[in-house]
């Protein structure tokens, strides 16, 4: 779909409460707020009427997955995160070496692996950053951290979007 043609609508007040929830248990405890202020504007399904994706001043932040309804931070909502939340919340830090093949969209692997936030789970949404916090891109967590640092092998993140 075009930009032109979408229509974003103000989200009722409980949804915007229950997508900060769902944020919050997702991530972390305050990332709903930090996320999604009052101006935000929702995409929603021409068939169920449901929430599909989120949007601040234009931007998407968000969009809602359709197996099971968690929501995906887009590279602008990882963009937002990462300024307001010190290191290593929600991170992944990538050596120099391997951010230009990432940020084209190839996957994480462990011995690449820099830092990462040692709150995070195998399946969660991560922000994949290099060493200056710059995001590179956003993906699915595959090892715990635990096995990154110590086997230092294999897919550590697959990455979902780029910054290119």
């Amino acid at each position: 779909m075009s930009g032109s043609r979408k229509s974003l609508k103000k989200p009722e007040e409980w949804e915007i409460e229950r997508l900060k929830r769902k944020l919050d248990y997702q991530y972390y405890t305050g990332i709903g707020d930090l996320l999604l202020e009052p101006e935000i504007r929702v995409l929603r399904s021409s068939r169920t009427g449901r929430i599909r994706e989120i949007y601040l001043n234009g931007k998407l932040l968000a969009v809602v997955r359709l197996k099971d309804g968690h929501l995906l931070i887009s590279i602008e909502g990882a963009k937002k995160i990462v300024r307001k939340l010190p290191p290593p919340h929600l991170r992944v830090v990538v050596s120099e070496e391997a951010a230009p093949f990432i940020s084209k969209g190839r996957s994480v692997y462990a011995k690449h692996v820099i830092k990462v936030d040692t709150r995070l789970r195998p399946g969660n949404e991560v922000i994949i950053v290099d060493e200056k916090d710059n995001v590179l891109a956003v993906g699915r967590l595959f090892l715990s951290p635990r096995e990154i640092t110590e086997f230092r092998r294999g897919v550590a993140v697959r990455t979902r979007k780029t910054i290119r």
